[in-house]
């Protein structure tokens, strides 16, 4: 069955335009000026694991990110393109083995369903660069219930300043 086929099937079951809370986002932020670079730029601007995260929607193993333990107060940025995600306020421990939060920063992320483990997913990305980020749950804690489940290689920290 080709990809294709499994889409139509998904939207004949309704699936495949499900919307509900996971699926929503803020609007794009109109300030964001869309970063595009040809892959051989993306190659040389990002290490072999964020080009596979960023670029072509790997994931990194469970508990491989130092970023799980980052307590200090600051902003999760893109580590494709700097451009704030996530506030340190907004990350907490999910028991995944990957960065979580349950707000993102207001228009700085984009979405889209993902087909690649058959069922419908949420998938997150920076709204500039368009670098994949992880995917989006209906478990997270309140205010939200959201978990964004992030790639630490695809984050940066930018601590606070004092």
């Amino acid at each position: 069955m080709t990809r294709r086929n499994l889409f139509s099937l998904f939207a004949a079951a309704g699936l495949a335009t499900k919307t509900d809370a996971a699926t929503q986002a803020a609007p794009l932020r109109a300030d964001i000026v869309p970063l595009r670079l040809s892959a051989a730029q993306w190659r040389e601007r990002l290490s072999p694991q964020a080009y596979a995260v960023l670029r072509e929607e790997a994931t990194e193993p469970p508990g491989s990110s130092p970023l799980n333990a980052e307590k200090r107060k600051g902003l999760f940025a893109c580590a494709g393109c700097d451009l704030p995600l996530f506030k340190s306020e907004h990350k907490y421990e999910s028991g995944t083995g990957w960065p979580s939060f349950h707000t993102p920063i207001d228009g700085a992320l984009g979405l889209k369903t993902d087909f690649k483990l058959v069922l419908p997913r949420t998938e997150y990305h920076c709204a500039r660069c368009e670098g994949h980020q992880g995917h989006v749950f209906n478990d997270g804690p309140q205010p939200t219930g959201k978990r964004y489940c992030n790639n630490g290689v695809a984050l940066k920290f930018v601590p606070e300043v004092a």
